[in-house]
């Protein structure tokens, strides 16, 4: 008989990630912050060229039109429109999905939690980040370092002036890869997730803040304090494992659907599929968002940094080949 039904994640990890589940809940629970639910199923897509979004079908009552709905790769936009509906600060746990992402850190459908604080920027975010982290996972030492210094730090590049054949180069003595590519981008994220993360696997909890201007996704854009622009954003890694991404979020309509446009000719000329972008999250911001920070966090993963374990299957009581 297949032992396939089984769960993969002993019982005293699904007890430990209770309550862990139970200490975020108290923590927000006590700073005020509520707790929200948005759909998991929505009309729109989100138009970031890196995130493959999972399509679904909907089969209304005969003689009615079939429609398509998209899985949320976050809850990021919808709790948009309840941050622009005078919601205050508030915090989701919930499931989210990603096509192709599946492996010993990924699951196709993972669990999130989101939260949005308005009034912080993402420098107040990284402490709260720090101040929910820490005592979960056992660290109370959390370095930050800006995203140039770290690539200074690490490969003793200046990105001020490196031009996109110099990273080309960098990579290809670091990856044995033989992509052709003239989108910056890609090269810094090769070198970032395959030559820089693996080396932050001793350093502890590190942040990483001030990303550049063209990887500012929903994040608003500043200057730093050489006065080139940044995108006001951060992500967090402890041993390596990349565990959260926030932003100084941008409340300018016009601005998102002039980067959803961008996303969408990125797409066209990646051969990517187009999908239908958010007009509701542009309405939002147009009739006025709040100045605030969010952050997402997987779930998962902060199971897995709690209790050393290498393999998300054994924080997940029924990953993908056994759902």
């Amino acid at each position: 008989m297949s032992q396939l039904w089984r769960a993969t994640a002993p019982l005293n990890n699904l007890r430990k990630r209770a309550q862990i589940f139970a200490q975020i809940r108290e923590f927000f629970a006590t700073r005020d912050v509520l707790e929200v639910e948005t759909p998991l199923m929505t009309s729109a897509a989100v138009s970031d060229p890196y995130i493959d979004t999972i399509e679904c079908r909907y089969h209304p009552l005969p003689g009615q039109q079939e429609q398509s709905r998209y899985l949320q790769s976050s809850p990021e936009y919808a709790m948009k429109r309840l941050l622009a509906s005078g919601s205050g600060a508030i915090y989701q746990i919930c499931k989210a999905f990603r096509n192709g992402e599946c492996g010993r850190r990924h699951n196709p459908e993972f669990t999130m939690l989101e939260w949005y604080r308005p009034g912080f920027d993402h420098h107040q975010l990284m402490d709260e980040v720090e101040a929910l982290v820490a005592p979960l996972i056992g660290i109370d030492r959390f370095q930050r370092i800006s995203y140039s210094a770290l690539f200074r730090q690490y490969l003793q590049l200046d990105l001020q002036t490196a031009t996109v054949q110099e990273l080309a180069a960098i990579t290809r003595q670091h990856i044995d890869i033989k992509m052709e590519d003239d989108n910056r981008d890609n090269w810094l994220n090769l070198l970032m997730s395959h030559v820089i993360e693996p080396q932050l696997d001793s350093q502890g909890a590190v942040f990483v803040y001030d990303y550049p201007a063209s990887q500012a996704a929903l994040a608003r854009i500043a200057e730093d304090e050489t006065g080139q622009p940044v995108a006001c954003r951060f992500e967090l890694f402890v041993a390596g494992v990349e565990l959260a991404n926030g932003y100084y979020e941008l409340t300018d309509g016009g601005e998102q659907a002039r980067r959803f446009q961008l996303d969408i000719a990125q797409r066209q000329s990646e051969g990517l599929p187009i999908r239908p972008t958010d007009s509701l999250l542009v309405d939002a911001l147009e009739s006025g968002m709040p100045e605030c920070a969010g952050v997402a966090m997987g779930l998962d993963r902060l199971v897995m940094l709690a209790l050393g374990t290498e393999q998300i299957s054994d924080v997940i009581a029924l990953p993908f080949d056994r759902a």
